[in-house]
Order: structure tokens, then sequence, then C-alpha cells
């Protein structure tokens, strides 16, 4: 029964639409009816500014982060079930939220804290490669997936050195995800029409 409410609680957190809220409590503004109707943070820095998106990216992360922590709390102490898996629910909230009838976003920043969680060098290496990429390529589609391949390869060296399975998988998984929901990014981007950051 714990689990089950784990889990739950974990596919909850992950649900909260941040973009969604943000924009309608402080900007009279659903960021589903402009831009790319995408309910994410770059979407929220292309139709309400750095300072919502910075916002919403920060609560996005924390998302992931809150999930992979959720095991800590005493009631769930005897819950025998690894944090990457809660996490990745928060994945799963965040791309199909009951909170925003089921159409999330690409869940980027979701991934990411997970990984500040579960282990944060790995997550600042993760941020640092998002913004190198972003720094050059002024796409943050294109960064996201660079970011995606990067911490999977890095996960994959990883596992000979620690045997961390879960942590291999899960990020896998995490990239799958972040490659099949920039589809229409990725023809974009081979077309030569991908819009870039001019902030940056």
């Amino acid at each position: 029964m714990e689990t089950a409410i784990l889990l739950l609680l974990a596919y909850l957190l992950g649900s909260i639409p941040s973009a969604l809220w943000i924009g309608k409590l402080f900007f009279k503004t659903d960021v589903r009816e402009h831009g790319s109707g995408n309910l994410g943070a770059t979407n929220t820095f292309r139709v309400l500014g750095k300072t919502a998106g910075l916002i919403v990216t920060v609560l996005d992360i924390l998302k992931g982060t809150a999930a992979v922590l959720l095991p800590l709390l005493p009631y769930f102490s005897d819950v025998n079930i690894h944090p990457l898996v809660i996490g990745f629910m928060a994945v799963i909230g965040h791309i199909f939220p009951v909170f925003a009838r089921f159409k999330g976003g690409k869940a980027v920043a979701t991934s990411g804290g997970i990984l500040l969680g579960y282990n944060w060098p790995i997550f600042l290496i993760v941020l640092l490669t998002f913004l190198i990429a972003l720094k050059i390529t002024k796409m943050v589609s294109l960064s996201s997936m660079i970011v995606a391949a990067v911490a999977f390869i890095y996960t994959v060296i990883y596992y000979f050195i620690t045997k961390d399975i879960y942590l291999m998988i899960i990020v896998g998984l995490m990239a799958v995800f972040i490659f099949y929901r920039h589809r229409a990014n990725m023809t974009r981007i081979k077309a030569g029409t991908e819009p870039k950051v001019k902030w940056l």
C-alpha cells in the first residue's frame, strides 16, 4: 500500500503544471494558447519572458528532486523501491499531467531534477553540458537532446565503475522520452526553421 501511495505522490508531483499555473496566476495567460503551446519552461520563456521562464524551470526541476527524496519521509521508511523508479513517475506526471488534461511538457527539467536529487555531481555535469550546447547552438531543443545523449553515455560509463544499473536504465528511459517528445523539433531543425533563443 505504501509503495502505491509513494508512486502516486511522485506522479502527482510531476503533474503540477508549473507553466500553466504561473502563467494564469501572475500573467493572466494560458501558455498553451501561445507560442508552441507546450507546457514547459521553453515556451514559458518565449511567451512570458525570462523571469517566468526561470521560475518555471526551477519549479520543474524541483518536482523531480522532490519525487526522488520522497522515500526519506518517515512514513515510507519501510518501502523497498529504488528512488529513481519513484523519480521516473514524476517524469510520467510531467508529460501526462492529470491537472492539465494529460498534455504536459517534455520533461527535460524534471529529468534533471531527478539527477539532482539522486546524484548532484551528475546533475552539474548535465547542466554545464546544456549551457555549453545552448551557447553554441542557440536552440533549447537541440541542447536538450544533446544533454540526453551525453547523460546516457555518461551513465553507461558510470555503470562500469559503480554497477548502478538503475541509474543507467532510468536515464536511458528519460533520454528516450526526451527524444520522442522532440520529434517536431527535429523536423524543424532539419528544415532550418527551429526558433533560436535571443537572450543568450
